[in-house]
């Protein structure tokens, strides 16, 4: 089996994006997941050439260096906590997670990150969260308050000024903008 490590392939619709092109290039797939695709041979060179090309047109990337590799698992593992955070009570601290998903220490995996994607991992994962808040105030099905408590805010007041800081804008501003234009978390 042969492990292709894929940039920018961060959600699920993501997977079934690269799981369509694999299929339509015929390619001996065995499974896709966030951030990587396995074959069960290695593929020839017209084979990667059409991959590349196909994942190009997506927004995608085949990653080739162990540090942007890296980067994106860490990326996909940020995903991951920013739904560990709403589905547990008492989420484990960030660079538990990270480290226990990656196997690697967290400040080893931090210095790569902020070397390759330009901002630290903290700073991403507020950017996440934002992208999240965004998304559930679209809902319209909870308060301000309700989503501070999902995302595990500290307070109102924490959320909200995290949220001007990202966006320029109060949440107030952003809600009678009417403003729908929310980033992809591949786009962070």
């Amino acid at each position: 089996m042969v492990e292709l490590s894929i940039k920018n392939m961060v959600c699920p619709r993501c997977v079934e994006s690269v799981a369509g092109i694999t299929q339509t290039l015929n390619l001996p797939v065995e499974f896709v997941e966030i951030g990587s695709a396995v074959f069960s041979r290695k593929l020839s060179s017209t084979e990667s050439e059409k991959l590349e090309s196909k994942l190009k047109e997506r927004g995608f990337e085949l990653i080739y260096d162990r540090e942007t590799e890296i980067a994106n698992k860490v990326k996909s593992a940020l995903i991951e906590y920013l739904n560990h955070l709403q589905e547990n009570d008492q989420p484990q601290k960030l660079s538990v997670f990270v480290s226990e998903k990656l196997n690697h220490n967290y400040s080893y995996l931090s210095k790569v990150f902020s070397e390759n994607v330009g901002i630290t991992v903290e700073n991403y994962l507020i950017r996440l969260k934002i992208e999240r808040v965004k998304e559930l105030l679209s809902y319209r099905k909870w308060t301000l308050s309700e989503i501070a408590w999902k995302l595990k805010y500290s307070s109102v007041q924490y959320l909200s000024n995290q949220f001007k800081k990202v966006t320029g804008k109060t949440v107030t501003q952003y809600l009678k903008s009417g403003e729908k234009r929310r980033k992809s978390l591949d786009q962070i």
